[in-house]
Protein backbone atom coordinates (compact mmCIF):
# COMPACT_ATOMS: atom_id res chain seq x y z
CA UNK A 1 0.00 0.00 0.00
CA UNK A 2 2.30 2.44 0.87
CA UNK A 3 9.44 5.48 3.19
CA UNK A 4 14.61 7.55 6.44
CA UNK A 5 16.44 10.06 9.06
CA UNK A 6 13.77 12.54 10.06
CA UNK A 7 13.49 15.60 7.86
CA UNK A 8 12.50 19.13 8.90
CA UNK A 9 8.76 19.77 8.66
CA UNK A 10 7.58 21.19 5.34
CA UNK A 11 5.54 24.37 5.70
CA UNK A 12 2.26 25.15 4.03
CA UNK A 13 1.52 28.46 2.36
CA UNK A 14 0.02 29.72 5.62
CA UNK A 15 3.27 29.13 7.47
CA UNK A 16 2.14 26.40 9.86
CA UNK A 17 3.91 23.07 9.88
CA UNK A 18 2.18 20.18 8.15
CA UNK A 19 0.18 17.89 10.43
CA UNK A 20 2.05 14.65 10.67
CA UNK A 21 5.49 16.13 10.03
CA UNK A 22 6.28 15.75 13.67
CA UNK A 23 6.45 12.11 12.68
CA UNK A 24 9.15 12.91 10.17
CA UNK A 25 6.79 13.26 7.21
CA UNK A 26 8.34 16.34 5.67
CA UNK A 27 8.88 16.08 1.94
CA UNK A 28 11.96 17.68 0.46
CA UNK A 29 14.75 16.97 -1.91
CA UNK A 30 12.54 16.10 -4.88
CA UNK A 31 14.68 16.67 -7.92
CA UNK A 32 13.36 18.39 -10.97
CA UNK A 33 10.35 20.00 -9.28
CA UNK A 34 10.26 23.64 -8.27
CA UNK A 35 7.65 26.30 -7.77
CA UNK A 36 8.53 28.00 -11.03
CA UNK A 37 8.85 25.01 -13.34
CA UNK A 38 6.14 22.41 -12.88
CA UNK A 39 6.34 19.38 -15.14
CA UNK A 40 3.00 18.29 -16.59
CA UNK A 41 1.81 14.70 -16.24
CA UNK A 42 1.86 13.82 -19.93
CA UNK A 43 5.47 14.20 -20.90
CA UNK A 44 7.16 11.81 -23.33
CA UNK A 45 8.89 9.99 -20.49
CA UNK A 46 5.79 9.63 -18.33
CA UNK A 47 3.92 8.26 -21.36
CA UNK A 48 6.62 5.60 -21.75
CA UNK A 49 6.34 4.68 -18.07
CA UNK A 50 2.56 4.66 -18.35
CA UNK A 51 2.71 2.19 -21.25
CA UNK A 52 5.24 0.04 -19.40
CA UNK A 53 3.01 -0.24 -16.32
CA UNK A 54 -0.21 -0.82 -18.31
CA UNK A 55 1.28 -3.53 -20.53
CA UNK A 56 2.98 -5.30 -17.61
CA UNK A 57 -0.27 -5.24 -15.64
CA UNK A 58 -2.09 -6.71 -18.62
CA UNK A 59 0.34 -9.62 -18.63
CA UNK A 60 0.13 -10.14 -14.88
CA UNK A 61 -3.66 -10.46 -15.01
CA UNK A 62 -3.32 -13.10 -17.73
CA UNK A 63 -1.02 -15.29 -15.64
CA UNK A 64 -3.57 -16.89 -13.26
CA UNK A 65 -5.62 -18.07 -16.24
CA UNK A 66 -2.52 -19.51 -17.90
CA UNK A 67 -1.39 -21.32 -14.75
CA UNK A 68 -4.81 -22.75 -13.98
CA UNK A 69 -5.53 -23.88 -17.54
CA UNK A 70 -2.02 -25.21 -18.12
CA UNK A 71 -1.55 -27.15 -14.91
CA UNK A 72 -5.06 -28.59 -14.91
CA UNK A 73 -4.62 -29.69 -18.52
CA UNK A 74 -1.46 -31.58 -17.53
CA UNK A 75 -3.13 -33.49 -14.71
CA UNK A 76 -2.41 -31.29 -11.73
CA UNK A 77 -5.09 -30.11 -9.30
CA UNK A 78 -6.10 -26.83 -7.72
CA UNK A 79 -3.50 -27.32 -4.99
CA UNK A 80 -0.73 -27.30 -7.59
CA UNK A 81 -2.07 -24.06 -9.05
CA UNK A 82 -2.04 -22.49 -5.60
CA UNK A 83 1.48 -23.74 -4.95
CA UNK A 84 2.76 -22.24 -8.20
CA UNK A 85 1.18 -18.89 -7.35
CA UNK A 86 2.47 -19.06 -3.78
CA UNK A 87 6.05 -19.54 -5.00
CA UNK A 88 5.92 -16.13 -6.68
CA UNK A 89 4.09 -14.44 -3.80
CA UNK A 90 6.46 -15.84 -1.16
CA UNK A 91 9.60 -14.73 -3.01
CA UNK A 92 8.14 -11.27 -3.58
CA UNK A 93 6.90 -10.71 -0.03
CA UNK A 94 10.06 -12.10 1.55
CA UNK A 95 12.54 -10.09 -0.51
CA UNK A 96 10.84 -6.81 -1.42
CA UNK A 97 12.28 -5.03 1.65
CA UNK A 98 15.79 -5.93 0.49
CA UNK A 99 14.79 -4.80 -2.99
CA UNK A 100 13.97 -1.40 -1.51
CA UNK A 101 17.47 -1.05 -0.07
CA UNK A 102 19.01 -2.04 -3.40
CA UNK A 103 16.80 0.44 -5.27
CA UNK A 104 17.96 3.27 -2.99
CA UNK A 105 21.61 2.42 -3.65
CA UNK A 106 21.67 1.85 -7.40
CA UNK A 107 20.00 3.06 -10.59
CA UNK A 108 16.31 2.25 -10.24
CA UNK A 109 15.76 2.37 -13.99
CA UNK A 110 18.52 -0.15 -14.68
CA UNK A 111 17.26 -2.42 -11.90
CA UNK A 112 13.75 -2.32 -13.34
CA UNK A 113 15.02 -3.07 -16.84
CA UNK A 114 17.06 -5.99 -15.49
CA UNK A 115 14.07 -7.35 -13.58
CA UNK A 116 11.90 -7.16 -16.70
CA UNK A 117 14.52 -9.00 -18.76
CA UNK A 118 14.78 -11.73 -16.13
CA UNK A 119 11.01 -12.18 -16.18
CA UNK A 120 11.01 -12.13 -19.99
CA UNK A 121 13.48 -15.05 -19.97
CA UNK A 122 11.64 -16.93 -17.19
CA UNK A 123 8.22 -16.69 -18.82
CA UNK A 124 9.69 -17.62 -22.22
CA UNK A 125 11.06 -20.77 -20.60
CA UNK A 126 7.63 -21.50 -19.10
CA UNK A 127 6.03 -21.03 -22.52
CA UNK A 128 8.53 -23.47 -24.02
CA UNK A 129 7.73 -26.06 -21.33
CA UNK A 130 3.99 -25.82 -21.95
CA UNK A 131 4.41 -25.89 -25.73
CA UNK A 132 6.59 -29.00 -25.46
CA UNK A 133 4.16 -30.75 -23.10
CA UNK A 134 6.98 -31.30 -20.57
CA UNK A 135 5.38 -29.69 -17.51
CA UNK A 136 6.84 -30.57 -14.11
CA UNK A 137 5.41 -28.77 -11.09
CA UNK A 138 8.72 -28.02 -9.36
CA UNK A 139 10.03 -26.40 -12.53
CA UNK A 140 6.97 -24.17 -12.80
CA UNK A 141 7.33 -23.26 -9.10
CA UNK A 142 11.03 -22.48 -9.61
CA UNK A 143 10.15 -20.19 -12.51
CA UNK A 144 7.52 -18.54 -10.33
CA UNK A 145 10.09 -18.03 -7.56
CA UNK A 146 12.46 -16.34 -10.00
CA UNK A 147 9.63 -14.08 -11.13
CA UNK A 148 8.92 -13.18 -7.50
CA UNK A 149 12.55 -12.26 -6.87
CA UNK A 150 12.59 -10.09 -10.00
CA UNK A 151 9.35 -8.45 -8.90
CA UNK A 152 10.87 -7.67 -5.49
CA UNK A 153 13.71 -5.85 -7.24
CA UNK A 154 11.37 -4.05 -9.66
CA UNK A 155 8.53 -2.86 -7.42
CA UNK A 156 10.34 -0.46 -5.02
CA UNK A 157 11.55 1.65 -7.94
CA UNK A 158 7.98 2.34 -9.07
CA UNK A 159 7.33 4.61 -6.08
CA UNK A 160 10.31 6.89 -6.71
CA UNK A 161 9.93 6.96 -10.50
CA UNK A 162 6.53 8.69 -10.54
CA UNK A 163 7.68 11.83 -8.63
CA UNK A 164 10.71 12.12 -10.92
CA UNK A 165 8.55 12.10 -14.05
CA UNK A 166 5.63 14.35 -13.08
CA UNK A 167 5.13 17.06 -10.50
CA UNK A 168 1.38 16.38 -10.52
CA UNK A 169 1.93 13.15 -8.62
CA UNK A 170 -1.74 12.56 -7.86
CA UNK A 171 -2.64 12.99 -11.53
CA UNK A 172 0.12 10.59 -12.53
CA UNK A 173 -1.00 7.98 -10.00
CA UNK A 174 -4.61 8.37 -11.10
CA UNK A 175 -3.69 7.88 -14.75
CA UNK A 176 -1.66 4.77 -13.96
CA UNK A 177 -4.49 3.40 -11.81
CA UNK A 178 -6.97 3.85 -14.67
CA UNK A 179 -4.62 2.07 -17.08
CA UNK A 180 -3.97 -0.81 -14.68
CA UNK A 181 -7.68 -1.16 -14.00
CA UNK A 182 -8.42 -1.32 -17.70
CA UNK A 183 -5.72 -3.96 -18.09
CA UNK A 184 -7.24 -5.92 -15.23
CA UNK A 185 -10.53 -5.96 -17.10
CA UNK A 186 -9.01 -7.06 -20.40
CA UNK A 187 -6.29 -9.45 -19.21
CA UNK A 188 -8.33 -12.49 -18.09
CA UNK A 189 -10.57 -12.29 -21.15
CA UNK A 190 -7.58 -12.06 -23.49
CA UNK A 191 -5.95 -15.00 -21.70
CA UNK A 192 -9.09 -17.07 -22.17
CA UNK A 193 -9.11 -16.32 -25.89
CA UNK A 194 -5.42 -17.26 -26.21
CA UNK A 195 -5.94 -20.52 -24.33
CA UNK A 196 -8.77 -21.39 -26.70
CA UNK A 197 -6.96 -20.37 -29.89
CA UNK A 198 -3.48 -21.60 -29.02
CA UNK A 199 -2.66 -23.20 -25.69
CA UNK A 200 -1.57 -22.14 -22.20
CA UNK A 201 1.90 -21.85 -23.69
CA UNK A 202 0.59 -19.07 -25.91
CA UNK A 203 -0.51 -17.11 -22.83
CA UNK A 204 2.91 -17.53 -21.25
CA UNK A 205 4.53 -16.34 -24.48
CA UNK A 206 2.25 -13.28 -24.50
CA UNK A 207 3.05 -12.66 -20.84
CA UNK A 208 6.77 -12.80 -21.60
CA UNK A 209 6.25 -10.31 -24.44
CA UNK A 210 4.63 -7.80 -22.04
CA UNK A 211 7.84 -7.76 -20.00
CA UNK A 212 9.77 -7.19 -23.20
CA UNK A 213 7.59 -4.16 -24.02
CA UNK A 214 7.99 -2.85 -20.48
CA UNK A 215 11.78 -3.21 -20.64
CA UNK A 216 11.90 -1.47 -24.03
CA UNK A 217 9.89 1.48 -22.71
CA UNK A 218 12.22 1.78 -19.72
CA UNK A 219 15.31 1.58 -21.94
CA UNK A 220 14.28 4.66 -23.96
CA UNK A 221 12.88 6.49 -20.92
CA UNK A 222 15.06 9.20 -19.40
CA UNK A 223 14.80 10.11 -15.73
CA UNK A 224 16.03 13.35 -14.19
CA UNK A 225 18.88 12.66 -11.76
CA UNK A 226 17.86 11.93 -8.17
CA UNK A 227 19.10 13.87 -5.18
CA UNK A 228 22.60 12.75 -4.17
CA UNK A 229 22.95 10.70 -1.02
CA UNK A 230 25.59 10.83 1.67
CA UNK A 231 27.34 7.50 1.99
CA UNK A 232 29.86 6.79 4.67
CA UNK A 233 32.99 4.74 4.14
CA UNK A 234 31.54 1.40 5.29
CA UNK A 235 31.98 -2.02 3.82
CA UNK A 236 29.26 -3.08 1.38
CA UNK A 237 27.66 -5.47 3.89
CA UNK A 238 27.69 -2.94 6.72
CA UNK A 239 26.30 -0.22 4.44
CA UNK A 240 23.49 -2.52 3.30
CA UNK A 241 22.55 -3.33 6.90
CA UNK A 242 22.72 0.35 7.83
CA UNK A 243 20.40 1.26 4.97
CA UNK A 244 17.98 -1.48 6.02
CA UNK A 245 17.95 -0.22 9.61
CA UNK A 246 17.62 3.39 8.48
CA UNK A 247 14.62 2.49 6.35
CA UNK A 248 12.93 0.78 9.29
CA UNK A 249 13.69 3.75 11.56
CA UNK A 250 12.17 6.15 9.06
CA UNK A 251 9.13 3.92 8.67
CA UNK A 252 8.55 3.85 12.44
CA UNK A 253 9.04 7.63 12.70
CA UNK A 254 5.83 8.35 10.81
CA UNK A 255 2.70 7.57 12.78
CA UNK A 256 0.43 8.06 9.77
CA UNK A 257 2.48 5.52 7.82
CA UNK A 258 2.82 2.65 10.26
CA UNK A 259 -0.65 3.37 11.61
CA UNK A 260 -2.23 2.76 8.21
CA UNK A 261 -0.15 -0.39 7.65
CA UNK A 262 -1.13 -1.78 11.06
CA UNK A 263 -4.82 -1.19 10.34
CA UNK A 264 -4.37 -2.60 6.84
CA UNK A 265 -3.18 -5.89 8.34
CA UNK A 266 -6.67 -6.28 9.86
CA UNK A 267 -8.17 -5.40 6.47
CA UNK A 268 -6.15 -8.13 4.75
CA UNK A 269 -6.95 -10.78 7.37
CA UNK A 270 -10.65 -10.10 7.83
CA UNK A 271 -11.78 -8.38 4.62
CA UNK A 272 -9.73 -8.83 1.47
CA UNK A 273 -8.26 -12.24 2.33
CA UNK A 274 -11.61 -14.03 2.82
CA UNK A 275 -13.62 -11.93 0.34
CA UNK A 276 -11.77 -13.01 -2.81
CA UNK A 277 -12.02 -16.81 -2.42
CA UNK A 278 -15.40 -16.88 -0.69
CA UNK A 279 -17.10 -14.59 -3.21
CA UNK A 280 -15.78 -16.85 -5.97
CA UNK A 281 -17.06 -19.98 -4.23
CA UNK A 282 -20.48 -18.53 -3.41
CA UNK A 283 -21.21 -16.82 -6.73
CA UNK A 284 -19.96 -19.69 -8.89
CA UNK A 285 -21.83 -22.22 -6.76
CA UNK A 286 -25.11 -20.31 -6.79
CA UNK A 287 -25.10 -18.58 -10.17
CA UNK A 288 -22.34 -20.11 -12.30
CA UNK A 289 -19.05 -18.83 -13.69
CA UNK A 290 -20.63 -16.34 -16.11
CA UNK A 291 -22.19 -14.36 -13.28
CA UNK A 292 -18.90 -14.48 -11.40
CA UNK A 293 -17.23 -13.04 -14.50
CA UNK A 294 -19.84 -10.30 -14.58
CA UNK A 295 -19.22 -9.44 -10.93
CA UNK A 296 -15.46 -9.33 -11.50
CA UNK A 297 -15.93 -7.12 -14.54
CA UNK A 298 -18.09 -4.76 -12.48
CA UNK A 299 -15.36 -4.62 -9.83
CA UNK A 300 -12.82 -3.75 -12.51
CA UNK A 301 -15.09 -1.12 -14.04
CA UNK A 302 -15.49 0.43 -10.60
CA UNK A 303 -11.72 0.71 -10.20
CA UNK A 304 -11.57 2.62 -13.48
CA UNK A 305 -14.21 5.05 -12.17
CA UNK A 306 -12.28 5.46 -8.91
CA UNK A 307 -9.12 6.25 -10.84
CA UNK A 308 -10.92 8.86 -12.93
CA UNK A 309 -12.35 10.48 -9.79
CA UNK A 310 -8.86 10.55 -8.29
CA UNK A 311 -7.67 12.44 -11.37
CA UNK A 312 -10.26 15.15 -10.82
CA UNK A 313 -10.71 15.52 -7.05
CA UNK A 314 -7.93 17.20 -5.06
CA UNK A 315 -8.77 16.88 -1.36
CA UNK A 316 -6.59 18.83 1.06
CA UNK A 317 -6.53 15.89 3.49
CA UNK A 318 -5.97 12.99 1.14
CA UNK A 319 -5.97 10.11 3.61
CA UNK A 320 -9.18 11.36 5.17
CA UNK A 321 -10.84 11.47 1.73
CA UNK A 322 -9.43 8.06 0.86
CA UNK A 323 -10.69 6.52 4.10
CA UNK A 324 -14.15 7.95 3.50
CA UNK A 325 -14.14 6.42 0.00
CA UNK A 326 -12.99 3.10 1.44
CA UNK A 327 -16.31 2.75 3.29
CA UNK A 328 -17.74 1.84 -0.13
CA UNK A 329 -15.83 -1.46 -0.25
CA UNK A 330 -18.20 -2.95 2.31
CA UNK A 331 -20.85 -3.11 -0.43
CA UNK A 332 -19.02 -5.94 -2.20
CA UNK A 333 -18.85 -8.69 0.46
CA UNK A 334 -22.11 -7.51 2.02
CA UNK A 335 -24.07 -7.77 -1.24
CA UNK A 336 -22.88 -11.36 -1.79
CA UNK A 337 -23.24 -12.30 1.86
CA UNK A 338 -26.80 -10.98 1.94
CA UNK A 339 -27.73 -13.27 -0.96
CA UNK A 340 -28.68 -10.50 -3.38
CA UNK A 341 -29.18 -11.24 -7.07
CA UNK A 342 -26.58 -10.71 -9.81
CA UNK A 343 -27.51 -7.05 -10.60
CA UNK A 344 -27.17 -6.02 -6.94
CA UNK A 345 -23.92 -7.97 -6.52
CA UNK A 346 -22.48 -6.33 -9.64
CA UNK A 347 -23.55 -2.89 -8.39
CA UNK A 348 -21.94 -3.57 -5.01
CA UNK A 349 -18.75 -4.70 -6.72
CA UNK A 350 -18.64 -1.57 -8.88
CA UNK A 351 -19.11 0.74 -5.88
CA UNK A 352 -16.47 -1.20 -3.95
CA UNK A 353 -13.98 -1.00 -6.81
CA UNK A 354 -14.40 2.76 -7.09
CA UNK A 355 -13.82 3.28 -3.37
CA UNK A 356 -10.80 0.99 -3.21
CA UNK A 357 -9.23 2.56 -6.30
CA UNK A 358 -9.70 6.12 -4.99
CA UNK A 359 -8.11 5.12 -1.67
CA UNK A 360 -5.20 3.55 -3.55
CA UNK A 361 -4.39 6.75 -5.44
CA UNK A 362 -4.71 8.88 -2.30
CA UNK A 363 -2.40 6.53 -0.41
CA UNK A 364 0.25 6.22 -3.12
CA UNK A 365 0.33 9.97 -3.66
CA UNK A 366 0.61 10.64 0.06
CA UNK A 367 3.59 8.32 0.43
CA UNK A 368 5.33 9.74 -2.64
CA UNK A 369 4.87 13.37 -1.53
CA UNK A 370 5.34 13.07 2.24
CA UNK A 371 8.46 10.90 2.20
CA UNK A 372 11.90 12.28 1.22
CA UNK A 373 13.13 11.00 -2.12
CA UNK A 374 16.35 9.46 -0.82
CA UNK A 375 14.49 6.88 1.27
CA UNK A 376 11.29 6.50 -0.72
CA UNK A 377 12.19 3.15 -2.29
CA UNK A 378 12.87 1.57 1.11
CA UNK A 379 9.75 2.99 2.69
CA UNK A 380 7.66 1.80 -0.26
CA UNK A 381 9.17 -1.66 0.15
CA UNK A 382 8.20 -1.75 3.85
CA UNK A 383 4.74 -0.54 2.83
CA UNK A 384 4.30 -3.30 0.24
CA UNK A 385 5.66 -6.01 2.55
CA UNK A 386 3.46 -4.90 5.44
CA UNK A 387 0.38 -4.56 3.26
CA UNK A 388 0.70 -8.03 1.75
CA UNK A 389 1.98 -9.94 4.76
CA UNK A 390 -1.45 -10.76 6.18
CA UNK A 391 -3.24 -11.54 2.92
CA UNK A 392 -2.21 -15.24 2.86
CA UNK A 393 -3.34 -15.51 6.49
CA UNK A 394 -6.79 -14.20 5.59
CA UNK A 395 -6.99 -16.54 2.62
CA UNK A 396 -5.91 -19.53 4.72
CA UNK A 397 -8.49 -18.75 7.42
CA UNK A 398 -11.32 -18.21 4.93
CA UNK A 399 -12.04 -21.90 4.45
CA UNK A 400 -12.14 -22.92 8.13
CA UNK A 401 -14.19 -19.82 8.99
CA UNK A 402 -16.70 -20.58 6.22
CA UNK A 403 -16.98 -24.20 7.41
CA UNK A 404 -17.63 -23.11 10.97
CA UNK A 405 -19.87 -20.09 10.38
CA UNK A 406 -21.11 -20.39 6.80
CA UNK A 407 -19.74 -18.57 3.74
CA UNK A 408 -22.34 -15.82 3.74
CA UNK A 409 -21.92 -15.08 7.43
CA UNK A 410 -18.18 -14.67 6.93
CA UNK A 411 -18.80 -12.34 3.99
CA UNK A 412 -21.24 -10.26 6.03
CA UNK A 413 -18.62 -10.08 8.78
CA UNK A 414 -16.09 -8.95 6.18
CA UNK A 415 -18.45 -6.16 5.17
CA UNK A 416 -18.80 -5.02 8.77
CA UNK A 417 -15.04 -5.22 9.31
CA UNK A 418 -14.48 -3.10 6.20
CA UNK A 419 -16.56 -0.37 7.82
CA UNK A 420 -14.58 -0.78 11.05
CA UNK A 421 -11.28 -0.45 9.17
CA UNK A 422 -12.36 2.76 7.48
CA UNK A 423 -13.55 4.17 10.81
CA UNK A 424 -10.27 3.16 12.44
CA UNK A 425 -8.30 5.05 9.79
CA UNK A 426 -10.36 8.17 10.48
CA UNK A 427 -9.89 7.72 14.23
CA UNK A 428 -6.10 8.17 14.04
CA UNK A 429 -5.32 11.92 14.15
CA UNK A 430 -2.03 11.53 12.27
CA UNK A 431 -3.95 9.87 9.41
CA UNK A 432 -7.10 11.98 9.54
CA UNK A 433 -5.37 15.37 9.76
CA UNK A 434 -2.39 14.91 7.45
CA UNK A 435 -2.39 17.75 4.91
CA UNK A 436 -1.37 17.15 1.32
CA UNK A 437 2.05 18.23 0.09
CA UNK A 438 2.35 19.44 -3.47
CA UNK A 439 5.58 19.30 -5.45
CA UNK A 440 8.02 20.89 -3.05
CA UNK A 441 11.03 23.01 -3.99
CA UNK A 442 14.20 20.99 -3.89
CA UNK A 443 16.04 21.48 -0.64
CA UNK A 444 19.75 22.17 -0.37
CA UNK A 445 21.74 19.23 -1.60
CA UNK A 446 23.74 17.43 1.08
CA UNK A 447 27.49 17.40 0.77
CA UNK A 448 28.92 14.08 -0.30
CA UNK A 449 31.69 12.24 1.42
CA UNK A 450 34.92 12.61 -0.60
CA UNK A 451 35.59 9.62 -2.77
CA UNK A 452 32.54 7.81 -1.45
CA UNK A 453 29.17 9.18 -2.53
CA UNK A 454 28.24 9.38 -6.18
CA UNK A 455 25.14 10.48 -8.06
CA UNK A 456 22.94 7.72 -9.38
CA UNK A 457 23.22 7.52 -13.16
CA UNK A 458 19.96 6.85 -14.95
Amino acid sequence: MGATASQPPTERAGGAAEPGTADGAGARGRTGTDAGGVRPVWSRDFALFFVARAVARLGDTMLPVALAAGLLRHGYGAGAVGLAMAATAAAFAGLVVFGGVIADRFSTRKLMIGADLVRLAAQSLAAALFFSGHVVLWEICAIGFVNGVAGAVFQPGVASTVPRLASDIQGANGAIRVAESGAQLAGPALAGVLVGLASPGGVFAAHAATYGVSALCLVVLRLPPPAPRVRSARSAGAAFRADLVEGWREFRARTWLWGVIAIWCLYMIAVWGPTVPLVAADVVGEHGPRVYGLVNSALGAGTVVGGVLALRLRPRRMLRAGALALFAFAAFPAAVGAGFGPPAMAAGAAVAGAGLSFWGVMWATTVQTQVPADVLNRIHAYDVAGSLAMMPVGQALAGPAASALGTRHVLLAAGVTSVVVSAALLAVPAVRDLVRVEAAPAGPEPETAPGDARREKD
